[in-house]
């Protein structure tokens, strides 16, 4: 049904590393303004449905729900497996993920599992060593209780795991005694561990307690200690408990420590502790009378510096840590009476459960550079425990229904280091929005970190994120000048012939230069080499100049050639090896030449490799564009343009807000027109300067991106629409993958080349559904929970997924997926919410009607 005329409603992680490589990769009408309406509004929908079935919920219901959990301490079961024992520091996976799915919690730094074997204690911990996770302990704290010197046997005992969202929970019971654990985190740094003895029997019971754990010292199964002989972490005896103090440590995509952060262990009940290395024990006795039970407290906070660790003394005091435990519950409570509303959806609940546990459990506070509070992409995956500036877009969306102050500060996060006119390394970008922010600076800034990169920026999709936050328009009014800014930057930094399409492009960075100001490039030679080429390693030459490497490109005289602006373009993309970048393998680019050009690969080449151009602003050198305009990239610029002129309105300013809406849907026309092929009936970027569209380069995600902002035509959405329906182009088993089966780079193992990214099919169903096709959306969302491995059970949201077995790939317990999941959840339940209303319309005329009030509102 359709309303409107318009619509309804690599190598292993290439993406993630900052320094450049040579052989990185081998190779105006009413529709319109219905469009731009919908737009603003279908999130808005989708919250306002929620909101609405919230308030015709039964309140007796409700309210007896949250008094059974509150008085009770129901538990929600947890969609995620939350077992596991690790033995290894690195317990990495083929795609280099740690194994498990630890619980995280409250901003913290460190996650903890259920052992997989009759134990009482939690598994871990895993802790975030500023940039990469490690795990510290099989078992930190393993509890070992004794009746007269007799310890107890836990394979004899009945026992009981459970992971809640949230908590995690232990109990066994033997005939004169049970004993009940439970885990939830209560800040950013602290973890406590609620333990409660039971004597069941009818005497009393003389108890002797043992607490006891060890570090882990193997760093993975291929090489030994991750500490130098001598230079281990320390225990100290405490007077409530124990301290872990780690030595200086900077182990290069590995691990950091700063000299006296730690981990600290406080008990409410005193004991005697003596350690070893790499361990410790502690002791204590106490007896409990016939049918008395006893209450302890254990809190185990991790810290990344001295400074954290001196000022985190909260006290080990009943009530407050009975009112700092009560408060976690309510906190989760809060969360999935908000977040969880059961929905007509196309998805169902418990994926969206799923989604929300991911997020939250890659929730960091702020610590070291990181200012705000931030999602990260995963706790699991290495070196993806920092903030990237369109997944940060991407979670806010998502945690905007369930936590907006969190999605709040995750915007803020970015924004901290937005680049300002006085900048002293780059003032020439003013406005831009640096790809990520890590606990530690780069060198450049002053720092040591690996993953900190100023080399790009990220797609511009943080007004869609701020957008779902409007209902605080304060945030809206602090944000709103910053988001001009960021917009502007685009057009001044990345618009080459000043034509108002924009392309993606590199920063000036010493990877992208020398120490003249000229462009770094990478040669495998095959006859010339040009002037003042450096010997790298296995034949490679680093040059420089944008004049050598045209001239090369144009000659094809080498073996191979490479740029870190490539790289870095591709990163600003989001899709970091697409093949409209000029990603392809050998024997494909063999097998184009074939088709195209009777095999000649040097005419071949010509087609794949890309070409850069310096941009200049007041004469002076910006920063480079590689040589194609790009269809999403002008589709996300004019859907920002939109959302800038309702912030303008809702903040007063109707003057912006006309300007803001004339320069939309000026993009828009451009952007059917320019970026439109009608032969294939798709979109593809085009060529800087020519205008040429790159359709031998083949299909990708970006050709939908006009119908996710709500710019493309009815004919062309239309025509869109048979190829995403197509399985020789993306209707595969998992479906709407990062290039067509027809591509001539497609490689289903590539990262961008054929995989199957959650954000990309989320863009793809929900622009289905704003144009109408609903069927379709529908379709295409029972296809992916058919055939995503595990997607529906337990195991871990994956960064993406295999196009044609479905089989999981990439990270795990990745947040955007999970965001992106999470918003379609709440979005396609809008969209049939508003279908079933539009069907109980009493004529067409009326129908009509309605929706051309909607569209004047």
């Amino acid at each position: 049904m359709n309303v409107c005329p318009m619509p309804i409603a690599k190598t292993l992680f290439p993406r993630r590393y900052p320094i450049p490589a040579p052989g990185l990769f081998r190779p105006e009408s009413a529709a319109l303004l219905c469009a731009l309406a919908v737009l603003s509004t279908l999130a808005g929908t989708a919250q306002a449905h929620a909101k609405a079935q919230a308030q015709t919920q039964s309140p007796v219901k409700a309210q007896a729900l949250t008094a059974t959990k509150a008085q009770t301490g129901e538990c929600t079961p947890s969609v995620l497996d939350r077992s596991g024992e690790p033995s290894l520091m690195q317990q990495f996976d083929s795609y280099g993920n740690q194994a498990f799915n630890p619980l995280a919690d409250a901003g913290a730094w460190h996650g903890y599992l259920l052992p997989q074997s009759p134990k009482a204690g939690f598994s871990g911990p895993l802790i975030v060593a500023q940039e990469f996770s490690l795990y510290l302990a099989p078992m930190l704290e393993q509890l070992q209780p004794s009746i007269d010197g007799r310890p107890l046997d836990f394979a004899n005992a009945d026992s009981q795991m459970q992971a809640c969202a949230g908590e995690l929970r232990q109990r066994f019971s033997w005939p004169e005694l049970t004993l009940k654990l439970a885990l939830r985190f209560v800040d950013g740094r602290s973890a406590l561990i609620r333990t409660e003895l039971i004597n069941t029997s009818h005497k009393p019971l003389p108890l002797t307690l043992e607490w006891r754990g060890e570090l882990l010292n193997r760093l993975n199964q291929h090489k030994g200690p991750l500490w130098p002989a001598g230079k281990v972490p320390s225990w100290q005896p405490t007077s409530g408990g124990l301290s872990l103090s780690f030595p200086e440590l900077q182990q290069g995509f590995t691990g950091y420590f700063t000299a006296g952060a730690g981990l600290d262990i406080s008990r409410s009940l005193a004991s005697d502790s003596s350690v070893t290395e790499l361990g410790y024990l502690s002791r204590s006795k106490l007896t409990l009378n016939a049918g008395e039970s006893r209450l302890i407290w254990s809190r185990e906070r991790y810290t990344l510096s001295p400074d954290e660790a001196e000022s985190g003394d909260l006290g080990m005091t009943e009530d407050r840590l009975s009112a700092l435990w009560q408060q976690s519950g309510e906190r989760w409570r809060a969360y999935l009476n908000q977040g969880m509303p059961e929905l007509n959806s196309y998805l169902p609940q418990s994926l969206a459960q799923k989604s929300l546990e991911t997020l939250l459990g890659n929730w960091r506070s702020p610590a070291g550079a990181l200012l705000h509070d931030a999602v990260t992409p995963s706790l699991t995956a290495r070196a993806f425990d920092g903030a990237w500036a369109w997944d940060s877009w991407k979670h806010a969306a998502a945690l905007s229904y369930f936590a907006p102050e969190l999605a709040k500060n995750q915007i803020r996060a970015l924004f901290d280091y937005q680049i300002q006119a006085d900048d002293t390394l780059r003032p020439q970008d003013a406005g831009m929005i640096i790809d990520t922010v890590f606990y530690n600076r780069d060198s450049l800034r002053g720092g040591s970190g690996e993953n900190w990169n100023e080399r790009n920026s990220k797609p511009p999709l943080a007004a869609w994120a701020v957008w779902y936050l409007r209902d605080d328009p304060a945030f809206i009014r602090e944000m709103y000048p910053k988001l001009v800014a960021y917009h502007n930057w685009w057009y001044r930094n990345r618009d080459h012939d000043g034509n108002g399409l924009a392309e993606y492009g590199a920063a000036l960075h010493p990877a992208h230069q020398d120490s003249e100001g000229r462009m770094r490039f990478y040669l495998k030679p095959k006859g010339t080499v040009p002037a003042g080429c450096e010997p790298l390693e296995d034949g490679w030459l680093e040059c420089a100049g944008l004049d050598d490497y045209r001239t090369l490109a144009q000659s094809q005289d080498y073996q191979a050639l490479e740029s870190p602006a490539q790289q870095a373009a591709g990163w600003e993309s989001g899709m970091d090896n697409a093949a409209r970048f000029g990603f392809i393998d050998d024997s494909q680019l063999s097998a184009y030449a074939a088709k195209y050009y009777d095999g000649d690969l040097t005419r071949a080449r010509r087609d794949w490799l890309p070409g850069f151009v310096e941009n200049r602003h007041g004469g002076k050198l910006v920063g480079y564009s590689i040589d194609q305009e790009s269809v999403e990239l002008n589709a996300y610029l004019a859907q920002e343009k939109a959302l800038l002129g309702q912030m303008a309105a809702l903040l007063g300013d109707k003057q912006a807000a006309a300007n803001w809406q004339k320069d939309a849907k000026a993009l828009a026309a451009r952007i059917n027109s320019d970026f439109f092929d009608s032969e294939s009936g798709f979109y593809y970027d085009r060529e800087l300067g020519s205008g040429k569209l790159l359709t031998r380069r083949g299909m990708g995600p970006e050709g939908w991106s006009p119908l996710w902002t709500a710019v493309a035509g009815p004919a062309q959405a239309q025509a869109v629409r048979r190829n995403m329906l197509d399985p020789k182009a993306f209707n595969t088993p998992v479906p709407l993958g990062t290039a067509a089966r027809s591509a001539p780079a497609f490689d289903p193992h590539s990262y961008w080349r054929g995989r199957v990214w959650l954000d990309q099919w989320y863009f793809g169903v929900s622009g289905l559904a704003r144009y109408g096709f609903l069927d379709d959306a529908r379709a295409l969302t029972a296809k992916l929970l058919s055939n995503a491995e595990a997607l529906k059970g337990s195991a871990p949201i994956r960064e993406n997924y295999h196009p044609l077995t479905g089989e999981m790939q990439g990270a795990t317990n990745f947040s955007w997926s999970a965001a992106h999941l999470y918003l379609w959840y709440r979005e396609s339940a809008a969209a049939e919410a508003q279908i079933q209303a539009h069907a109980q319309a009493p004529t067409p005329a009326q129908t009509q009607t309605q929706a051309e009030a909607q569209l004047h509102h």
